[in-house]
């Protein structure tokens, strides 16, 4: 897998193939990323889990906060890494201990670890670094233009807004970083004028 430019056909399969997130770095301080990701990614339908060891005996959204993976005590997806760069191989390699192991371990904005990610592939798992969830969320699903960004998404039709629990559809058509036809069919008759 190139790390460096994922196929949007990569992040959707990924997105909708998850349904339990473990979010590791999870922050229940309502002005933190992890807070925001984590409230987007619930209210979408995820089944998540608050991992981190400075709030076991809080909650998050409902969610009760636990100290590391190993104490999940159930299967999980993905594992939502929320930390920086020099933290991430500990915790794929407790990841790598868990029995099943996740679909998907995922490295969060700013993060990456080549090694990890090569010793978590090398079992079969998927992984993306620097990237959100969310946004790719928003973006996959064209939410985000709502608020006046360009997603790349072409669609006659607005998404619906959102309900509680309500996940949107991810397979809006591409105008690039995806397998489209439509892409495919632009770049090639763009190069044949040429």
């Amino acid at each position: 897998m190139n790390h460096d430019a994922y196929p949007d056909t990569y992040i959707r399969g990924i997105l909708n193939g998850v349904k339990s997130i473990a979010m590791v770095g999870a922050s229940p301080v309502n002005v933190r990323p992890s807070y925001f990701a984590f409230k987007y990614l619930a209210e979408r339908g995820y089944d998540m889990i608050p991992v981190n060891p400075g709030h076991v005996g809080k909650a998050l959204l409902g969610k009760p906060f636990v100290a590391s993976l190993a104490e999940i005590g159930r299967p999980v997806d993905m594992i939502d890494i929320f930390r920086n760069s020099s933290h991430i191989m500990p915790v794929v390699e407790e990841a790598l201990k868990l029995d099943p192991l996740p679909k998907v371990i995922w490295m969060q904005l700013g993060a990456r670890d080549d090694a990890a990610a090569a010793k978590a592939e090398s079992l079969g798992i998927k992984v993306v670094m620097n990237r959100c969830p969310k946004i790719e969320y928003g973006r996959l699903s064209s939410e985000i233009s709502w608020m006046g960004v360009n997603s790349r998404t072409l669609s006659a039709k607005r998404p619906p807004a959102p309900t509680a629990g309500m996940r949107l559809s991810l397979n809006r058509m591409s105008l690039s970083g995806g397998a489209t036809t439509a892409s495919d069919r632009a770049a090639k008759n763009k190069s044949e004028e040429s």
